[in-house]
């Protein structure tokens, strides 16, 4: 009888111990789902922010260009006189 006692106590404990473990464990998965989110937000974000990068390069890039033509016309335009 004494071993029946014994493991009916062992598994109240080990039933006690996983009912402690079970908040942490599901606030830890919050957790993760949390930063998860917080991963593909920032993921979103950078796409945008290369995606506004490469736009301003290739405009920077048009400006240069137009200010080159510019500054040749001004160039020949001064020769002339």
């Amino acid at each position: 009888m004494k071993t029946l006692y014994e493991k009916e106590k062992k598994l109240n404990d080990v039933l006690e111990k996983l009912n402690l473990l079970n908040p942490q464990t599901s606030d830890l998965r919050e957790t993760i789902a949390n930063l998860d989110y917080q991963k593909n937000q920032l993921e979103i974000e950078k796409k945008d922010l290369e995606t506004r990068y490469k736009n301003l390069l290739k405009e920077h890039h048009q400006l240069k260009v137009k200010l080159e033509k510019l500054n040749q016309r001004s160039v020949i335009e001064n020769k002339k006189e």
